[in-house]
């Protein structure tokens, strides 16, 4: 479905940090499947992520400080509904995601199925997930049940889509990683309806150097209990 980003009005939020050697490529990959609307959200970049964005083709918009990714895509998601997007798609700057995917996610969401659809890498077995990611994931969907009674195979997966109506209800105040959460938390509040989209999260070396350690996803997870209780 090549023309389904030139057709509807899509946009793409990025948040980005560092990825000057990663977001032309991601870019390019976008508006190769017709994806016109991009907005990177350089977060107070110390190389040329912001320069690169640009020459790419991208709407860049910046932090001048890094104040984490939460923060980025309230900026970015706040520009696109400015801007009139009728679906807005959050996704990585680090080329973890596929961009001929975007159409899984907005399919259902075009047939009135749901308003938001959320992307599982454990609803197919193409992700190359390793063994104690997996656990701390499947852990991470498991307290999100409990705290917000929403089920998902998968926690904290960055690749996303909202209708205009359901991106306009998210008021997120996490400016770090914990937004992933935040953001579920918000779809229980306002019983926005959802959809688990299977997806393919590939890990690089890269995309593994730059992610978040397992120490600082049980930090998240403790910091959601922990905001949760008080």
């Amino acid at each position: 479905m090549e023309t389904e980003g030139k057709k509807d009005n899509i946009w793409v939020v990025i948040a980005a940090y560092n990825e000057e050697k990663k977001i032309s490529k991601v870019i390019d990959s976008l508006k190769k499947h017709n994806y016109k609307n991009i907005v990177v959200i350089d977060d107070g970049s110390k190389d040329n992520t912001k320069k690169s964005a640009k020459n790419s083709g991208a709407i860049v918009l910046q932090h001048v400080v890094n104040r984490g990714q939460g923060a980025a895509l309230k900026t970015g998601i706040e520009y696109a509904l400015q801007n009139g997007a009728d679906y807005i798609i959050t996704f990585d700057a680090d080329g973890q995601h596929q961009s001929e995917e975007i159409s899984k996610l907005i399919e259902p969401i075009k047939k009135g199925e749901c308003e938001a659809a959320l992307g599982s890498r454990f609803l197919n077995n193409k992700s190359n997930v390793s063994w104690h990611r997996k656990v701390m994931l499947k852990g991470g969907a498991f307290i999100i049940w409990l705290f917000y009674g929403i089920k998902l195979t998968d926690s904290h997966n960055g690749f996303r889509a909202f209708t205009r109506e359901a991106a306009s209800k998210l008021d997120l105040k996490s400016d770090r990683m914990e937004h992933a959460s935040e953001i579920l938390g918000q779809i229980a509040k306002h019983n926005i309806k959802y959809k688990e989209i299977p997806v393919t999260i590939t890990y690089t070396d890269y995309s593994l150097e730059k992610g978040q350690s397992s120490i600082a996803a049980f930090e998240i997870l403790w910091n959601m209990i922990k905001n949760k209780i008080l």
